[in-house]
């Protein structure tokens, strides 16, 4: 017979990727749940997503600045709290790069770990997935988050990762498995 106590379920935690449009956090993001989810339930949530089932304004809206942006990073923080309470793990990926979100979520979630995708600016204009940064270049998009939407860089991220062209997502995938091993030892 086996008591419940002798039955070792990982602790809850929220893993929090945080970075500029196109720095990789939702590929990151997916790769790193499917990892994890080999050892326990974990749920990932995607800033895109989460932004569409809030109702949230289009991003290219006039209205869609910092207080709407930190209003919504504010609900996925809550949202990532209860969740993390149910027992699993969160995984989200949003760019939601506001000094008191980073701050709320040090003081309120679970096993806490934020992991921010610093990429150079070439960079992320290069790559540039959904346009954003060539729409705002021909005036078409305004509040872009590090143009002209101002953000919080993460003051004392846990993990600090700095990507480039050469940057493989699995690489910064091991990077956090590998902080998440030493946070759980004892």
């Amino acid at each position: 017979m086996t008591s419940n106590a002798s039955v070792m379920r990982p602790q809850a935690q929220v893993i929090w990727i945080t970075g500029l449009s196109g720095a990789g956090k939702s590929t990151v993001a997916t790769a790193l749940a499917e990892r994890l989810r080999q050892q326990q339930p974990v749920v990932l949530l995607d800033g895109d997503r989460l932004r569409s089932l809030f109702d949230a304004v289009d991003p290219s809206a006039a209205n869609h600045g910092r207080e709407v942006r930190l209003n919504l990073a504010l609900r996925y923080a809550r949202l990532c709290a209860m969740l993390a309470e149910s027992g699993v793990t969160v995984v989200i990926a949003t760019i939601s790069m506001f000094h008191e979100v980073h701050d709320w979520n040090r003081r309120h979630l679970p096993g806490y770990l934020e992991v921010y995708l610093k990429v150079p600016l070439d960079e992320l204009r290069r790559r540039d997935p959904k346009g954003i940064y060539a729409r705002h270049a021909a005036g078409e998009l305004q509040h872009v988050a590090g143009l002209d939407l101002l953000v919080d860089e993460p003051r004392d991220p846990h993990l600090l990762l700095c990507g480039s062209a050469d940057s493989a997502p699995q690489q910064f995938v091991d990077q956090i498995v590998q902080r998440l091993s030493q946070e759980q030892r004892p």
